[in-house]
């Protein structure tokens, strides 16, 4: 993307109907290391991908707690993710004081965007550069929204953002219909492998991914590293053996290629 003479600040329209800020935002999110969300009926996990900025120093933190019902997966500014939690759970306490009950997650999601609308009509601000996966539980279920640094939101039923985040939503695609009845260790599942599919020919391990989940009888809370860990081996000994499985029954060259053409890109 380059510079041009509409991209000065974010009120500015191009002769197109562009608002060049608003994208560099979006672009940023792209940029951000993987993050993934599942919902089941009764849960939802979160997961992301620990990407440090050298050998020396240690990742960046990319999911967060805001409420017992509520979570936040980011990519994009951690520190954009960071002040936009922290306002989060100012709403979910202010609301939980007054009304003396949960905030219901597509309220918060609401004001989430209506606050990120803002930041892309005043001169004097730039929009938020993260994007956020917001999942929680209410009376009415499981629920799991992307926030857009445009101020738009959505709900879905499995998402992915960030980089070579396109693999991940392939896989999702493939598996979404099974999401609504599956187990709490179903999603984990999925969601580990869907991390798996972002990971450019780098192996699985609990120390470059986080793993979250809530539901409707468990409060929102990360899973630590010897859990996951000991679900990823356990994941990649099943993967392990269906791939045996396969070489065995296909022989012929015409089926290899066919399994190459199916398998998720592993770059956008």
């Amino acid at each position: 993307m380059f510079r041009n003479q509409y991209d000065t600040d974010v009120t500015t329209w191009s002769p197109a109907g562009r608002l060049f800020q608003v994208e560099y935002a979006m672009e940023a999110v792209k940029q951000g290391s993987a993050a993934i969300g599942l919902r089941s009926k009764t849960h939802v996990v979160l997961a992301c991908v620990n990407k440090a900025n050298s050998e020396l120093s240690s990742h960046q933190k990319k999911i967060f707690k805001v409420d017992d019902h509520i979570g936040v997966a980011i990519a994009g500014l951690t520190a954009d993710g960071r002040v936009l939690s922290r306002y989060m759970r100012t709403e979910c306490i202010n609301y939980s004081f007054n009304y003396e009950s949960p905030l219901p997650v597509g309220r918060l999601v609401v004001q989430l965007a209506d606050k990120a609308q803002v930041c892309t009509q005043r001169s004097w601000k730039r929009p938020y550069g993260v994007g956020l996966l917001v999942g929680g539980t209410d009376e009415s279920g499981a629920h799991l929204y992307y926030n857009c640094p445009s101020g738009n939101y959505f709900e879905y039923q499995a998402f992915a953002i960030g980089s070579r985040s396109q693999a991940a939503k392939t896989y999702l695609e493939r598996r979404f219909e099974n999401f609504m009845d599956s187990s709490r260790d179903d999603l984990i599942k999925d969601a580990l492998i869907a991390v798996r599919e972002t990971l450019q020919g780098e192996t699985l391990k609990s120390s470059i991914c986080t793993v979250a989940v809530v539901g409707v009888d468990e409060a929102f809370h990360i899973l630590d590293q010897e859990t996951v860990q000991q679900l990823i081996n356990a994941f990649e000994i099943v993967g392990e053996t269906e791939a045996g499985a396969a070489e065995e029954e296909g022989t012929a060259a015409e089926e290899g290629a066919a399994a190459h053409q199916d398998a998720a890109p592993m770059d956008i």
